[in-house]
C-alpha cells in the first residue's frame, strides 16, 4: 500500500499504524496528499488528510482495515473507498483523548465518475465527558 500524508499529522500516522497492525505493508510518502488525491481522481469533496493506493484502488481518509480487506476480497468495479473528513472514533481518530466517543460515519464506495454510495456504516457511540 502506498500512502501520501502530511509528515506532521499525528492522526495520519496512527492510521498507518492501524494498517500495519492489521497486516498491511505500507510505503509512506510524507509529502502531503492533495496532489496525489487529484492525480488519482478522488473528488475533493470526499477528501481527508491522507490518500493511499492498494491493488488498483484509491483509499481516502480514515478507512478501517476491515473495509479495505472487504474491498480487496469483493473487487467491485470502483475507484475506491473514502471516509471524508476526520470522524472521531475512526482508525487514527480513536485516541484516549476522545474517551471512547465515536461519531457516526460511512465508508463510501466511490465510482470513477465521482458518484458514491455507502459501503459500510458505523454508528455513533458514547459522548465526551
Amino acid at each position: 500500500m502506498e500512502i501520501w500524508k502530511d509528515p506532521n499529522c499525528g492522526c495520519c500516522q496512527l492510521w498507518v499504524e492501524h494498517l500495519q497492525a492489521n497486516g498491511f505493508k505500507v510505503n509512506v510518502r510524507d509529502v502531503g496528499n492533495t496532489a496525489a488525491r487529484q492525480r488519482l481522481g478522488m473528488p475533493e469533496k470526499l477528501g481527508s488528510c491522507h490518500t493511499a493506493t492498494v491493488q488498483g484502488y484509491v483509499i481516502e481518509g480514515h478507512v478501517p482495515a476491515a473495509d479495505i480487506r472487504r474491498l480487496l476480497k469483493e473487487r467491485p468495479l470502483a475507484l475506491g473507498l473514502s471516509v471524508p473528513g476526520m470522524p472521531i472514533g475512526s482508525p487514527g481518530m480513536d485516541g484516549p483523548e476522545y474517551k471512547g466517543k465515536k461519531d457516526a460515519f460511512d465508508v463510501l464506495l466511490v465510482q470513477k465518475d465521482g458518484t458514491f454510495k455507502s459501503f459500510q456504516r458505523y454508528p455513533a457511540h458514547g459522548r465526551m465527558v
